[in-house]
């Protein structure tokens, strides 16, 4: 709760049966992710085909297309946090931010073979996705008693991820029934988006009827001469940026981001250096999908009974082993410990970072804290890539990996510095 960070020590009170049960906004938002996945990654499976072989765009522009898109998407969620923070509009945003992404696959139907047309689903793809995930995220930290929040974040990302998985196996299926029609996959894709929006608006309830306001403690009635209006959201240099606590969370957050290469640069080195089929290269992201599927709920577990730093800490240091693993020789093993090691990575990072910052915000502001914390990872992850690309295209892949390795063992020492130690207060929050 922003309790902690405030440093008050009227912690709340542990709520009853809060261990066993997992709130009904979570179980929704995990559904209606789920749907929105099986959607989003149908099209993300076939689309490389789709442009490159399918309308001759050469790698360079489809390449372009995606990495200016997806380096878009960091900064709206600024504007989708800020937004959802205005009337507690939480539901309200993040439906609009499905709502568009299931419009881009109707765009994408419409498009034909026009470039323009297909640059702009993209667009809306990618605005969509921008603009719902930190509202979301804050309905999700909104949902529950703080000390369940590493559960409740590992189940949503747990149900994300089996949409991502069945995204890809579901768009094969349609052209291996239609004989390769990718319209067929946007028009399903398409129905399966609107299923996820209908989901969400019927199942999933509002900011302000969340149960995050049973923990909260009440803030004082004002003086009866003093109306405020209810949508006014003070400024994140009052908010989250003024919180000690928060800011190291961020500081850390970017540090780690900056020294991560990116999942892509992974399974080419492992392509490379095994000499696999590229028939079997679109498998290895689902190996590591797998794996965080199966770690995400435990490793929320831990975060709970823990604290939060220390699992967010150890996700890095596997992926720092997963580093490791690719500087020695190559071998057939090599291919399932570092795709496990990924999974251990996003189920200890990914949910388990917003279960520790969520609670360093106050309700009001906590979509847009959230977005200023993915913004920032985000864009520290988008620098990491690029100097690894660069630092590969340079030196060789060799001394580009162990640059990296380096710069991550470097990062993991300032973060361990850097993160906020639980305080007291913080600690019982956080302990289940």
């Amino acid at each position: 709760m922003y309790l902690a960070s405030t440093g008050r020590p009227d912690a709340p009170p542990r709520t009853p049966g809060a261990r066993r049960r997992v709130p009904a906004t979570v179980l929704a938002l995990g559904a209606v992710s789920l749907v929105t996945d099986v959607s989003s990654e149908m099209v993300t499976a076939v689309l490389p085909l789709y442009l490159v072989l399918g309308l001759g765009l050469s790698p360079l522009q489809f390449g372009f297309l995606d990495g200016m898109f997806n380096g878009a998407t960091a900064l709206v969620r600024l504007l989708g946090g800020r937004l959802a923070d205005r009337g507690s509009r939480h539901k309200r945003v993040a439906g609009a931010g499905y709502l568009l992404s299931a419009l881009s696959r109707l765009g994408l139907l419409l498009a034909g073979g026009a470039t323009a047309g297909i640059a702009a689903s993209l667009a809306a793809d990618r605005l969509g996705k921008g603009i719902r995930t930190a509202p979301r995220d804050a309905l999700i930290s909104l949902s529950g008693p703080p000390e369940t929040l590493g559960r409740a974040f590992g189940v949503h990302r747990a149900m994300d991820t089996t949409g991502a998985l069945l995204g890809p196996l579901a768009a094969f299926a349609v052209l291996w029934a239609t004989a390769d029609a990718y319209d067929a996959v946007f028009a399903v894709s398409f129905c399966t988006g609107l299923l996820g929006v209908l989901l969400l608006v019927l199942y999933v309830p509002s900011a302000a009827t969340t149960a995050a306001a049973t923990f909260a403690a009440p803030p004082p009635p004002p003086p009866p001469s003093v109306h405020r209006p209810a949508v006014a959201v003070p400024p994140l240099r009052r908010t989250a940026l003024r919180d000690p606590a928060f800011r190291r969370v961020l500081y850390a957050a970017s540090v780690l981001g900056a020294a991560t290469i990116g999942d892509a640069f992974l399974y080419l080195l492992l392509q490379r250096g095994l000499d696999l089929s590229p028939s079997l290269f679109p498998l290895l992201p689902l190996g590591a999908a797998a794996g965080y599927l199966l770690l995400a709920v435990p490793a929320g577990r831990l975060a709970d009974r823990t604290g939060r730093r220390m699992p967010f800490l150890l996700g890095h240091a596997a992926l720092l082993c997963a580093y490791a693993v690719l500087l020695m020789p190559p071998a057939w093993p090599s291919v399932v410990a570092v795709l496990v090691l990924l999974g251990i990575f996003y189920a200890c990072t990914d949910g388990v970072l917003m279960a520790l910052a969520g609670p360093l915000l106050p309700p009001r502001g906590r979509a847009s804290g959230l977005a200023v914390l993915q913004t920032g990872q985000a864009l520290a992850r988008l620098l990491g890539a690029a100097g690894f690309g660069a630092a590969w295209t340079v030196w060789g892949q060799g001394p580009a990996l162990w640059t990296a390795a380096l710069a991550l063992a470097g990062a993991l020492t300032a973060a361990w510095r850097i993160l906020p130690a639980p305080t007291p207060v913080r600690a019982a929050q956080e302990a289940p």
